[in-house]
């Protein structure tokens, strides 16, 4: 197998010696001599960047990210309810890789990977967080049954945990499943991208409340 970093590195060796036969005494900046060559953009894992879309085939999307190699995302990245993708598209993708075509992840003359959907997940996600704070009280759609508890969407997927589903013990949580309920946000982590709620807090502290009311009166 070829060692194409070994090849450059005889390469860049070998411009150098060159130079140096050129200009003995003076330091050349290489930019200079060749106005028109671009470095190419650092790029940085897990990060959100932009790109034009330069062609759409049935399976694949290939993007413009201004990197060496374009990044191709699958096409069934767009939903069916989305607008299809189109060639000049500007979207957001998400870095998730660099690759060599060889295998090797820190060449930097490789392919990169990139994702439209974790790209609108994470915005999607960024606005919801800046709409909402712990204590902050949201109604959703119980969507999914998971270990521990069920999946409530409210604009982004949130954790019910079966303990906090109603203030007496439920038996099936699948039973919910479908259902609208409203419940009090009790945990943010916005490093996991994950928010716990609880519908049992929220109807004890209404509980609660007419209790005082009654008592008042």
């Amino acid at each position: 197998m070829v060692n194409r970093n070994l090849i450059r590195n005889l390469e860049d060796e070998e411009i150098s010696q060159q130079f140096e036969q050129l200009f003995p005494d003076n330091e050349v900046d290489q930019s200079e001599l060749f106005p028109d060559v671009e470095e190419a953009p650092e790029f940085e894992l897990n990060k959100i960047i932009e790109g034009k879309i330069i062609r759409v085939d049935d399976e694949a999307v290939l993007v413009d990210v201004g990197f060496k190699s374009e990044g191709t995302i699958p096409r069934n990245e767009w939903e069916e309810h989305h607008d299809p993708p189109e060639v000049g598209q500007v979207i957001q993708v998400l870095v998730e890789d660099l690759e060599d075509e060889m295998g090797e992840a820190d060449d930097p003359y490789g392919l990169i990977a990139i994702s439209k959907r974790k790209a609108d997940n994470i915005l999607h996600w960024q606005k919801i967080i800046e709409k909402v704070k712990e204590g902050d009280i949201v109604t959703g759609t119980c969507t999914r049954k998971i270990k521990g508890g069920l999946l409530v969407d409210i604009g982004v997927p949130v954790f019910l945990p079966a303990s906090q589903i109603d203030i007496r013990r439920v038996g099936d949580v699948g039973e919910w499943i479908g259902r609208e309920i409203e419940c009090k946000i009790i945990k943010i982590d916005e490093s996991r991208m994950n928010i716990v709620v609880s519908r049992r807090k929220l109807l004890e502290e209404r509980r609660e409340e007419k209790k005082k009311k009654l008592l008042e009166t």
